[in-house]
């Protein structure tokens, strides 16, 4: 007879997520994801087969999260105003009881770079390429750019933003600031 679970997996999911966004993957040890999470590796590997697992359903988790900044500029009319005040609002999301953590998918890709399980990394791609997409529908509604303006545009907020989830780990209020008014002058 198999046994009922004592614990919600949303909730345990969460608590890996935050360890994974703190810690990043390769550092996150089972033993610690136990810890965390509150539950045994039994049923660690039980639920989610293995920290692979585990790992994938907490970057279903994040990506959960970040909609309350991802829906706002889906929904924008704003165009660069728009995106502007996502990269604003994503500071603000970067950061937890002060602790300044960045992305989790850009936290991800830059330590697992190409060692990256295929998987894992069409899951982290995939989200970079939906974030692309939030900012090339929002420089379609400036009316001044034409269609090859509009994805070198695109390709450069992507990569900006990548910049700036890296920098916001180490840099002030101020420095980020510039970058992101800086950015936004070059548009």
């Amino acid at each position: 007879m198999a046994r009922s679970k004592q614990y919600n997996e949303q909730e345990v999911i969460e608590k890996a997520t935050a360890l994974f966004w703190k810690n990043g993957y390769e550092t996150t040890s089972i033993r610690m994801l136990e810890k965390a999470m509150g539950i045994n590796q039994f049923s660690i590997y039980a639920s989610f087969g293995s920290k692979h697992g585990v790992f994938l359903e907490s970057i279903k988790c994040y990506k959960k999260r970040i909609k309350r900044i991802t829906d706002i500029l889906e929904n924008s009319n704003n165009g660069l105003v728009g995106i502007k005040q996502y990269f604003y609002d994503f500071l603000d999301f970067s950061k937890e009881n002060d602790v300044k953590k960045g992305c989790l998918v850009t936290n991800t890709v830059n330590e697992l770079g190409q060692a990256a399980n295929p998987e894992l990394m069409d899951e982290l791609m995939k989200f970079s390429s939906d974030v692309r997409l939030l900012f090339v529908n929002n420089l379609k509604q400036e009316e001044t750019k034409d269609e090859e303006t509009i994805e070198r545009q695109g390709n450069y907020l992507l990569t900006s933003m990548l910049g700036l989830s890296l920098a916001s780990k180490i840099l002030n209020e101020k420095q980020l600031e510039d970058f992101i008014e800086t950015t936004f002058l070059n548009l």
